[in-house]
Protein backbone atom coordinates (compact mmCIF):
# COMPACT_ATOMS: atom_id res chain seq x y z
CA UNK A 1 0.00 0.00 0.00
CA UNK A 2 1.32 3.40 -0.97
CA UNK A 3 1.26 6.42 1.29
CA UNK A 4 1.10 9.77 -0.51
CA UNK A 5 1.45 13.25 0.97
CA UNK A 6 -0.39 16.25 -0.45
CA UNK A 7 0.69 19.82 0.24
CA UNK A 8 -1.21 23.03 -0.48
CA UNK A 9 1.63 25.42 0.29
CA UNK A 10 0.41 26.79 3.60
CA UNK A 11 3.18 28.43 5.64
CA UNK A 12 1.96 26.35 8.58
CA UNK A 13 2.58 23.12 6.63
CA UNK A 14 6.25 24.05 6.40
CA UNK A 15 6.60 25.50 9.90
CA UNK A 16 4.84 22.64 11.69
CA UNK A 17 5.92 19.83 9.30
CA UNK A 18 2.57 18.42 8.26
CA UNK A 19 0.71 17.66 5.05
CA UNK A 20 -2.61 19.09 3.92
CA UNK A 21 -3.67 15.50 3.31
CA UNK A 22 -2.32 11.98 3.61
CA UNK A 23 -3.57 9.26 1.28
CA UNK A 24 -3.22 5.73 2.62
CA UNK A 25 -4.87 3.20 0.32
CA UNK A 26 -8.52 4.20 -0.09
CA UNK A 27 -8.40 6.49 2.94
CA UNK A 28 -7.72 10.24 2.80
CA UNK A 29 -7.01 12.18 5.99
CA UNK A 30 -7.28 15.94 5.46
CA UNK A 31 -5.64 18.07 8.14
CA UNK A 32 -7.49 20.84 9.88
CA UNK A 33 -8.09 23.35 7.11
CA UNK A 34 -8.80 27.04 7.60
CA UNK A 35 -10.37 29.72 5.45
CA UNK A 36 -7.20 31.12 3.93
CA UNK A 37 -7.39 31.64 0.20
CA UNK A 38 -4.05 30.22 -0.91
CA UNK A 39 -4.10 32.16 -4.20
CA UNK A 40 -4.40 35.57 -2.51
CA UNK A 41 -2.91 34.59 0.89
CA UNK A 42 -5.85 36.38 2.54
CA UNK A 43 -8.56 35.37 4.96
CA UNK A 44 -12.02 36.93 5.25
CA UNK A 45 -13.06 38.32 8.64
CA UNK A 46 -16.48 36.63 8.14
CA UNK A 47 -16.93 33.12 9.58
CA UNK A 48 -19.42 32.10 6.87
CA UNK A 49 -17.00 33.15 4.11
CA UNK A 50 -14.16 31.35 5.91
CA UNK A 51 -16.31 28.22 6.03
CA UNK A 52 -16.90 28.36 2.28
CA UNK A 53 -13.15 28.79 1.68
CA UNK A 54 -12.32 25.92 4.08
CA UNK A 55 -14.58 23.68 2.02
CA UNK A 56 -12.94 24.83 -1.23
CA UNK A 57 -9.51 24.05 0.25
CA UNK A 58 -10.70 20.62 1.37
CA UNK A 59 -12.23 19.95 -2.04
CA UNK A 60 -8.88 20.82 -3.65
CA UNK A 61 -7.07 18.32 -1.40
CA UNK A 62 -9.61 15.58 -2.06
CA UNK A 63 -9.42 16.16 -5.81
CA UNK A 64 -5.62 15.87 -5.61
CA UNK A 65 -6.17 12.57 -3.79
CA UNK A 66 -8.55 11.26 -6.46
CA UNK A 67 -11.67 11.67 -4.33
CA UNK A 68 -14.53 14.12 -3.88
CA UNK A 69 -16.56 15.77 -1.14
CA UNK A 70 -19.09 12.93 -1.47
CA UNK A 71 -16.39 10.56 -0.14
CA UNK A 72 -16.20 12.29 3.25
CA UNK A 73 -17.18 9.99 6.10
CA UNK A 74 -16.08 12.07 9.13
CA UNK A 75 -15.83 15.81 9.79
CA UNK A 76 -14.61 17.83 12.76
CA UNK A 77 -15.44 21.52 13.07
CA UNK A 78 -13.27 23.61 15.38
CA UNK A 79 -14.31 27.16 16.28
CA UNK A 80 -12.91 29.52 18.92
CA UNK A 81 -16.43 30.93 19.41
CA UNK A 82 -19.24 28.35 19.45
CA UNK A 83 -21.85 31.09 19.00
CA UNK A 84 -20.58 31.59 15.42
CA UNK A 85 -21.24 28.00 14.35
CA UNK A 86 -24.81 28.62 13.22
CA UNK A 87 -23.57 31.17 10.65
CA UNK A 88 -21.61 28.29 9.05
CA UNK A 89 -24.60 25.99 8.59
CA UNK A 90 -25.75 27.18 5.13
CA UNK A 91 -22.29 26.50 3.62
CA UNK A 92 -22.11 23.14 5.38
CA UNK A 93 -25.60 22.12 4.24
CA UNK A 94 -24.72 23.06 0.65
CA UNK A 95 -21.90 20.49 0.68
CA UNK A 96 -23.01 17.85 3.18
CA UNK A 97 -26.80 17.70 2.87
CA UNK A 98 -26.66 14.49 0.79
CA UNK A 99 -23.36 13.21 2.21
CA UNK A 100 -24.30 13.25 5.91
CA UNK A 101 -20.87 12.42 7.39
CA UNK A 102 -20.39 11.69 11.08
CA UNK A 103 -19.61 15.09 12.62
CA UNK A 104 -18.43 16.78 15.79
CA UNK A 105 -18.00 20.48 16.64
CA UNK A 106 -15.31 21.52 19.11
CA UNK A 107 -14.55 24.87 20.67
CA UNK A 108 -10.82 25.59 20.88
CA UNK A 109 -8.33 28.34 20.26
CA UNK A 110 -6.75 28.40 16.79
CA UNK A 111 -3.17 29.31 15.93
CA UNK A 112 -4.06 32.69 14.35
CA UNK A 113 -6.73 35.00 15.81
CA UNK A 114 -7.93 35.78 12.26
CA UNK A 115 -9.07 32.15 11.94
CA UNK A 116 -12.70 31.67 12.95
CA UNK A 117 -13.12 28.03 11.87
CA UNK A 118 -10.99 25.02 11.08
CA UNK A 119 -12.39 21.89 9.43
CA UNK A 120 -10.79 18.44 9.40
CA UNK A 121 -12.17 15.56 7.35
CA UNK A 122 -11.62 11.87 6.74
CA UNK A 123 -12.70 10.41 3.40
CA UNK A 124 -12.70 7.02 1.78
CA UNK A 125 -12.46 6.77 -1.98
CA UNK A 126 -15.58 5.35 -3.55
CA UNK A 127 -15.35 2.33 -5.79
CA UNK A 128 -15.73 3.19 -9.46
Amino acid sequence: MTRRLISQGSVFEEKVSYSRAVVDGDWIFVSGTTGYDYETREISPDVAEQTTQCLKNIEWALTEAGASMKDIVRVHYILPDASEFEACWPALRAVFDDVRPAATMFTAGLIDPAMKIEIEVTARKSEG
